[in-house]
Protein backbone atom coordinates (compact mmCIF):
# COMPACT_ATOMS: atom_id res chain seq x y z
CA UNK A 1 0.00 0.00 0.00
CA UNK A 2 0.60 3.25 -0.36
CA UNK A 3 3.02 4.71 1.93
CA UNK A 4 4.11 8.60 2.76
CA UNK A 5 7.80 9.15 3.28
CA UNK A 6 6.54 11.99 6.39
CA UNK A 7 9.55 11.73 8.71
CA UNK A 8 10.57 15.41 9.47
CA UNK A 9 13.71 16.27 7.92
CA UNK A 10 15.78 17.53 10.98
CA UNK A 11 18.40 19.93 8.32
CA UNK A 12 16.54 23.18 7.55
CA UNK A 13 18.33 23.20 3.73
CA UNK A 14 15.87 20.46 2.50
CA UNK A 15 12.67 22.34 2.97
CA UNK A 16 11.97 22.43 -0.66
CA UNK A 17 8.70 24.41 -1.83
CA UNK A 18 5.92 23.18 -2.40
CA UNK A 19 -8.91 -3.21 -22.61
CA UNK A 20 -7.71 -6.53 -24.07
CA UNK A 21 -9.81 -9.18 -24.31
CA UNK A 22 -7.88 -12.34 -21.71
CA UNK A 23 -6.41 -9.94 -19.67
CA UNK A 24 -8.75 -9.03 -17.04
CA UNK A 25 -8.26 -11.94 -14.52
CA UNK A 26 -4.07 -11.07 -15.17
CA UNK A 27 -4.07 -7.51 -14.28
CA UNK A 28 -7.28 -8.00 -11.46
CA UNK A 29 -4.35 -9.30 -8.81
CA UNK A 30 -2.16 -6.33 -9.82
CA UNK A 31 -4.77 -3.64 -8.76
CA UNK A 32 -5.24 -4.36 -5.24
CA UNK A 33 -2.78 -2.34 -4.44
CA UNK A 34 -3.80 0.84 -4.20
CA UNK A 35 -3.01 3.91 -6.51
CA UNK A 36 -2.53 7.66 -5.15
CA UNK A 37 -5.06 9.29 -7.62
CA UNK A 38 -3.30 12.96 -8.25
CA UNK A 39 -3.12 15.28 -11.15
CA UNK A 40 -0.34 15.10 -13.40
CA UNK A 41 0.43 18.51 -12.82
CA UNK A 42 0.72 18.15 -9.12
CA UNK A 43 2.95 15.29 -8.64
CA UNK A 44 5.51 13.33 -10.52
CA UNK A 45 5.33 9.80 -11.29
CA UNK A 46 8.48 7.43 -11.71
CA UNK A 47 8.68 3.98 -12.27
CA UNK A 48 10.86 1.78 -11.90
CA UNK A 49 11.78 -2.10 -12.30
CA UNK A 50 13.72 -4.31 -9.96
CA UNK A 51 14.96 -7.75 -9.85
CA UNK A 52 18.13 -9.83 -8.86
CA UNK A 53 20.43 -7.83 -7.40
CA UNK A 54 19.41 -4.36 -8.09
CA UNK A 55 18.06 -2.95 -4.80
CA UNK A 56 21.61 -0.76 -3.99
CA UNK A 57 21.10 0.38 -7.76
CA UNK A 58 17.04 1.30 -7.34
CA UNK A 59 17.94 3.08 -3.77
CA UNK A 60 20.60 5.15 -5.14
CA UNK A 61 18.38 6.12 -7.88
CA UNK A 62 15.67 7.27 -6.34
CA UNK A 63 18.05 9.18 -4.39
CA UNK A 64 19.38 11.16 -6.85
CA UNK A 65 15.71 11.98 -7.98
CA UNK A 66 14.76 12.95 -4.04
CA UNK A 67 18.03 15.38 -4.07
CA UNK A 68 17.69 17.93 -6.44
CA UNK A 69 13.38 17.85 -7.53
CA UNK A 70 10.92 20.47 -6.74
CA UNK A 71 7.37 18.94 -7.17
CA UNK A 72 5.79 16.46 -5.38
CA UNK A 73 7.47 12.64 -6.17
CA UNK A 74 5.40 9.27 -6.77
CA UNK A 75 7.74 5.74 -7.13
CA UNK A 76 6.41 2.99 -8.77
CA UNK A 77 8.60 0.73 -7.61
CA UNK A 78 7.82 -2.60 -9.22
CA UNK A 79 10.13 -5.64 -7.57
CA UNK A 80 10.44 -9.29 -6.65
CA UNK A 81 8.50 -10.24 -3.70
CA UNK A 82 11.42 -10.86 -2.03
CA UNK A 83 13.07 -7.26 -2.38
CA UNK A 84 9.31 -5.79 -1.09
CA UNK A 85 10.51 -5.39 2.54
CA UNK A 86 14.22 -4.18 2.06
CA UNK A 87 12.41 -1.56 -0.06
CA UNK A 88 9.95 -0.62 2.66
CA UNK A 89 13.04 -1.11 5.26
CA UNK A 90 15.15 1.60 3.06
CA UNK A 91 12.63 4.28 2.04
CA UNK A 92 10.46 4.40 5.08
CA UNK A 93 14.35 5.73 6.88
CA UNK A 94 14.46 8.51 4.01
CA UNK A 95 14.11 11.99 5.46
CA UNK A 96 11.73 14.38 3.68
CA UNK A 97 9.38 16.55 4.11
CA UNK A 98 6.59 14.76 2.82
CA UNK A 99 6.83 15.37 -0.69
CA UNK A 100 7.82 11.55 -1.38
CA UNK A 101 5.03 8.76 -1.40
CA UNK A 102 5.63 5.44 -2.64
CA UNK A 103 4.27 2.15 -3.52
CA UNK A 104 5.36 -1.39 -4.08
CA UNK A 105 4.18 -3.81 -6.31
CA UNK A 106 4.81 -7.10 -7.31
CA UNK A 107 6.40 -8.50 -10.90
CA UNK A 108 3.42 -9.45 -13.01
CA UNK A 109 2.92 -10.65 -16.56
CA UNK A 110 -0.07 -11.96 -18.57
CA UNK A 111 -0.58 -15.43 -17.53
CA UNK A 112 -1.02 -17.38 -20.27
CA UNK A 113 2.70 -15.88 -21.37
CA UNK A 114 4.60 -15.02 -18.35
CA UNK A 115 7.81 -17.00 -18.22
CA UNK A 116 8.00 -15.87 -21.88
CA UNK A 117 7.92 -12.44 -20.68
CA UNK A 118 10.23 -12.62 -18.06
CA UNK A 119 12.79 -14.23 -19.26
CA UNK A 120 13.09 -11.41 -22.25
CA UNK A 121 16.61 -10.11 -22.04
CA UNK A 122 17.37 -9.07 -18.51
CA UNK A 123 14.80 -10.16 -16.05
CA UNK A 124 11.67 -8.14 -15.31
CA UNK A 125 12.54 -5.48 -17.96
CA UNK A 126 9.76 -5.88 -20.12
CA UNK A 127 7.44 -5.60 -17.24
CA UNK A 128 7.94 -1.59 -18.60
CA UNK A 129 5.93 -2.33 -21.65
CA UNK A 130 3.01 -3.32 -19.07
CA UNK A 131 2.92 -0.14 -17.41
CA UNK A 132 0.25 1.97 -19.53
CA UNK A 133 -2.31 -1.19 -18.47
CA UNK A 134 -1.08 -1.66 -15.35
CA UNK A 135 -1.10 2.24 -14.00
CA UNK A 136 -4.78 2.66 -15.25
CA UNK A 137 -5.33 6.23 -13.04
CA UNK A 138 -1.67 7.53 -13.94
CA UNK A 139 -2.02 10.44 -16.64
CA UNK A 140 1.69 10.74 -17.16
CA UNK A 141 4.66 8.34 -16.07
CA UNK A 142 8.36 8.73 -16.45
CA UNK A 143 10.31 4.79 -16.60
CA UNK A 144 13.50 4.42 -15.70
CA UNK A 145 16.09 1.84 -15.72
CA UNK A 146 17.65 1.08 -12.46
CA UNK A 147 21.21 2.30 -13.53
CA UNK A 148 19.79 5.55 -14.06
CA UNK A 149 21.49 9.10 -11.93
CA UNK A 150 19.32 12.46 -11.98
CA UNK A 151 21.56 15.03 -11.93
CA UNK A 152 19.18 17.90 -12.24
CA UNK A 153 15.71 17.76 -11.09
CA UNK A 154 13.24 15.10 -12.07
CA UNK A 155 11.05 18.15 -12.94
CA UNK A 156 12.74 19.34 -15.99
CA UNK A 157 12.47 16.28 -17.86
CA UNK A 158 8.87 15.87 -16.73
CA UNK A 159 8.67 19.19 -18.91
CA UNK A 160 8.37 17.56 -21.99
CA UNK A 161 5.24 16.41 -21.26
CA UNK A 162 4.39 19.91 -22.19
CA UNK A 163 5.92 20.24 -25.30
CA UNK A 164 4.35 16.85 -26.99
CA UNK A 165 2.50 17.57 -30.10
CA UNK A 166 -1.14 16.20 -30.84
CA UNK A 167 0.10 12.89 -32.08
CA UNK A 168 3.01 11.92 -29.48
CA UNK A 169 3.06 9.67 -26.56
CA UNK A 170 6.57 9.55 -25.73
CA UNK A 171 9.99 10.95 -25.45
CA UNK A 172 12.92 8.61 -25.80
CA UNK A 173 16.64 9.33 -26.55
CA UNK A 174 18.92 8.03 -29.71
CA UNK A 175 20.52 4.71 -28.96
CA UNK A 176 23.30 6.59 -30.72
CA UNK A 177 24.78 9.60 -31.93
CA UNK A 178 27.29 8.65 -34.14
CA UNK A 179 26.25 6.26 -36.97
CA UNK A 180 29.68 4.77 -37.29
CA UNK A 181 29.23 3.18 -34.29
CA UNK A 182 25.71 2.37 -34.17
CA UNK A 183 24.82 -0.86 -32.78
CA UNK A 184 20.45 -0.57 -34.91
CA UNK A 185 21.98 0.42 -38.12
CA UNK A 186 24.81 -1.81 -38.03
CA UNK A 187 23.54 -5.18 -36.95
CA UNK A 188 19.49 -5.21 -36.27
CA UNK A 189 17.39 -7.86 -38.19
CA UNK A 190 14.13 -6.01 -37.69
CA UNK A 191 12.77 -2.53 -38.06
CA UNK A 192 13.78 0.52 -35.82
CA UNK A 193 13.12 3.94 -35.53
CA UNK A 194 15.12 6.72 -37.04
CA UNK A 195 19.01 6.38 -37.94
CA UNK A 196 20.10 5.17 -34.82
CA UNK A 197 17.29 3.11 -32.92
CA UNK A 198 15.86 4.41 -29.41
CA UNK A 199 17.30 3.80 -25.83
CA UNK A 200 14.56 2.61 -24.16
CA UNK A 201 16.50 3.33 -20.48
CA UNK A 202 14.67 6.63 -20.04
CA UNK A 203 10.77 6.98 -21.21
CA UNK A 204 8.61 9.89 -20.93
CA UNK A 205 4.88 8.45 -21.80
CA UNK A 206 1.62 10.53 -21.48
CA UNK A 207 0.18 7.03 -20.36
CA UNK A 208 -3.33 8.43 -21.43
CA UNK A 209 -2.47 8.62 -24.94
CA UNK A 210 -0.69 5.50 -24.98
CA UNK A 211 -3.83 3.57 -23.70
CA UNK A 212 -5.98 5.70 -26.29
CA UNK A 213 -3.66 4.88 -29.53
CA UNK A 214 -4.20 2.38 -32.79
CA UNK A 215 -1.14 1.33 -33.51
CA UNK A 216 0.44 0.77 -37.27
CA UNK A 217 1.84 -2.32 -37.46
CA UNK A 218 3.29 -5.03 -40.02
CA UNK A 219 1.12 -7.93 -38.90
CA UNK A 220 -1.82 -6.74 -39.97
CA UNK A 221 -3.92 -3.53 -41.55
CA UNK A 222 -5.90 -3.48 -38.52
CA UNK A 223 -4.26 -1.38 -36.27
CA UNK A 224 -3.94 -2.53 -32.87
CA UNK A 225 -3.98 -1.10 -29.25
CA UNK A 226 -0.93 -1.01 -27.00
CA UNK A 227 -2.11 -4.16 -24.87
CA UNK A 228 -2.88 -6.19 -28.25
CA UNK A 229 0.22 -5.83 -30.25
CA UNK A 230 2.70 -6.73 -27.95
CA UNK A 231 2.24 -10.56 -28.27
CA UNK A 232 1.97 -10.94 -32.09
CA UNK A 233 5.03 -8.27 -32.20
CA UNK A 234 6.68 -10.52 -29.59
CA UNK A 235 5.79 -13.86 -31.53
CA UNK A 236 6.88 -12.07 -34.81
CA UNK A 237 10.16 -11.13 -33.77
CA UNK A 238 11.19 -12.86 -31.08
CA UNK A 239 14.17 -14.87 -33.12
CA UNK A 240 15.36 -11.77 -34.10
CA UNK A 241 15.57 -9.22 -31.41
CA UNK A 242 18.45 -9.14 -29.20
CA UNK A 243 17.42 -6.42 -26.58
CA UNK A 244 14.10 -7.57 -25.63
CA UNK A 245 11.38 -5.03 -24.77
CA UNK A 246 13.73 -1.86 -26.15
CA UNK A 247 13.70 -3.95 -29.65
CA UNK A 248 9.81 -4.26 -29.55
CA UNK A 249 9.38 -0.36 -28.82
CA UNK A 250 11.98 0.40 -31.73
CA UNK A 251 9.75 -1.99 -33.77
CA UNK A 252 6.38 -0.08 -32.94
CA UNK A 253 7.73 3.65 -33.28
CA UNK A 254 9.68 2.62 -36.71
CA UNK A 255 5.66 2.21 -37.94
CA UNK A 256 4.42 5.17 -36.15
CA UNK A 257 6.99 7.88 -36.27
CA UNK A 258 4.84 10.50 -35.14
CA UNK A 259 3.99 9.14 -32.24
CA UNK A 260 7.41 9.73 -30.59
CA UNK A 261 8.94 12.75 -29.11
CA UNK A 262 13.14 12.57 -29.36
CA UNK A 263 14.97 14.54 -26.37
CA UNK A 264 18.81 14.87 -26.69
CA UNK A 265 21.52 12.67 -25.72
CA UNK A 266 22.63 14.73 -22.65
CA UNK A 267 19.14 13.21 -21.32
CA UNK A 268 20.04 9.64 -21.53
CA UNK A 269 24.00 9.29 -21.30
CA UNK A 270 25.73 6.68 -21.65
CA UNK A 271 29.44 5.40 -22.10
CA UNK A 272 28.97 4.98 -25.65
CA UNK A 273 28.75 8.74 -25.50
CA UNK A 274 32.68 9.05 -24.70
CA UNK A 275 34.30 5.90 -24.55
CA UNK A 276 35.31 6.13 -28.46
CA UNK A 277 35.53 10.03 -28.29
CA UNK A 278 32.98 12.79 -27.33
CA UNK A 279 29.97 12.27 -29.22
CA UNK A 280 27.61 13.99 -27.57
CA UNK A 281 27.82 17.69 -28.19
CA UNK A 282 24.75 18.65 -26.17
CA UNK A 283 26.40 17.47 -23.11
CA UNK A 284 29.63 19.46 -23.60
CA UNK A 285 27.69 22.50 -23.74
CA UNK A 286 25.33 21.83 -21.32
CA UNK A 287 26.70 18.93 -18.86
CA UNK A 288 25.26 15.66 -18.26
CA UNK A 289 21.63 15.87 -17.38
CA UNK A 290 21.20 12.08 -16.83
CA UNK A 291 23.45 9.33 -16.47
CA UNK A 292 23.14 6.12 -17.53
CA UNK A 293 25.39 3.62 -16.45
CA UNK A 294 24.51 0.67 -18.55
CA UNK A 295 26.24 -2.48 -18.94
CA UNK A 296 26.96 -3.11 -15.24
CA UNK A 297 29.26 -0.07 -15.11
CA UNK A 298 28.46 1.14 -11.97
CA UNK A 299 30.09 -1.86 -10.28
CA UNK A 300 33.44 -2.85 -12.30
CA UNK A 301 36.65 -0.75 -12.82
CA UNK A 302 35.88 -0.11 -16.85
CA UNK A 303 34.88 3.03 -16.62
CA UNK A 304 35.74 4.81 -13.42
CA UNK A 305 34.15 7.80 -14.41
CA UNK A 306 30.30 6.72 -14.33
CA UNK A 307 31.19 4.35 -11.00
CA UNK A 308 32.86 7.51 -9.38
CA UNK A 309 29.74 9.51 -9.75
CA UNK A 310 27.67 6.51 -8.82
CA UNK A 311 29.88 5.80 -5.50
CA UNK A 312 29.06 9.86 -4.85
CA UNK A 313 25.18 9.58 -4.82
CA UNK A 314 25.27 6.09 -2.64
CA UNK A 315 27.59 7.45 -0.09
CA UNK A 316 26.29 11.43 0.09
CA UNK A 317 24.18 11.67 3.06
CA UNK A 318 20.71 13.96 3.27
CA UNK A 319 21.23 17.01 4.82
CA UNK A 320 24.81 17.43 4.42
CA UNK A 321 26.05 20.12 2.51
CA UNK A 322 26.50 19.26 -1.30
CA UNK A 323 29.43 21.00 -2.28
CA UNK A 324 31.72 19.49 0.75
CA UNK A 325 30.19 16.04 0.51
CA UNK A 326 29.23 15.58 -2.55
CA UNK A 327 30.44 18.42 -5.71
CA UNK A 328 34.39 18.66 -4.09
CA UNK A 329 35.19 14.99 -3.72
CA UNK A 330 33.58 14.08 -6.52
CA UNK A 331 35.90 16.21 -8.63
CA UNK A 332 38.73 14.77 -7.28
CA UNK A 333 37.40 11.61 -7.81
CA UNK A 334 36.88 12.24 -11.14
CA UNK A 335 40.40 13.61 -12.46
CA UNK A 336 41.92 10.21 -11.25
CA UNK A 337 39.93 8.97 -14.13
CA UNK A 338 41.67 11.05 -16.88
CA UNK A 339 43.32 8.53 -18.08
CA UNK A 340 40.11 7.18 -19.67
CA UNK A 341 37.95 8.31 -22.96
CA UNK A 342 35.39 9.35 -20.48
CA UNK A 343 37.77 11.15 -18.15
CA UNK A 344 39.16 13.27 -20.68
CA UNK A 345 35.71 14.46 -20.82
CA UNK A 346 35.03 14.65 -16.43
CA UNK A 347 34.31 18.00 -16.53
CA UNK A 348 30.64 17.11 -18.45
CA UNK A 349 29.84 14.77 -15.94
CA UNK A 350 29.64 17.80 -12.86
CA UNK A 351 29.10 20.70 -15.35
CA UNK A 352 25.23 20.49 -14.56
CA UNK A 353 25.45 18.91 -11.27
CA UNK A 354 27.24 22.12 -10.06
CA UNK A 355 24.36 24.32 -11.42
CA UNK A 356 21.91 22.11 -9.64
CA UNK A 357 23.33 22.13 -6.28
CA UNK A 358 23.77 26.15 -6.96
CA UNK A 359 19.89 26.06 -8.15
CA UNK A 360 18.75 24.54 -4.93
CA UNK A 361 20.50 26.54 -2.89
CA UNK A 362 19.24 29.44 -4.28
CA UNK A 363 15.84 27.73 -3.93
CA UNK A 364 16.32 27.62 0.33
CA UNK A 365 17.87 30.73 0.61
CA UNK A 366 14.43 32.21 -0.91
CA UNK A 367 12.18 29.64 1.08
CA UNK A 368 13.28 30.99 4.13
Amino acid sequence: RCKNLSVSFWNSYWMLPSDVCGMNCFWEAAFRYDYVKTHPSEKMHLAVVACGERLEETVTMLRSAIIFSIRPLHFHIFAEDQLHESFKNILDEFPYEGKVNYTLYPITFPTESAAEWKKLFKPCASQRLFLPLILKNVDSLLYVDTDILFLRPVDDIWSFLGKFNSTQIAAMAPEHEEPRIGWYNRFARHPYYGVTGINSGVMLMNMTRIRRKYFKNDMTPVQLQWGEILMPLLKKYKLNITWGDQDLLNIMFFHNPESLYVFPCQWNYRPDHCIYGSNCKAAEEEGIFILHGNRGVYHDDKQPTFRAVYEAIKNYSFGDDLVHSLLQPLELELQKTMHTYCGRVYKVFIKQLTKSIRDLYARRSKGR
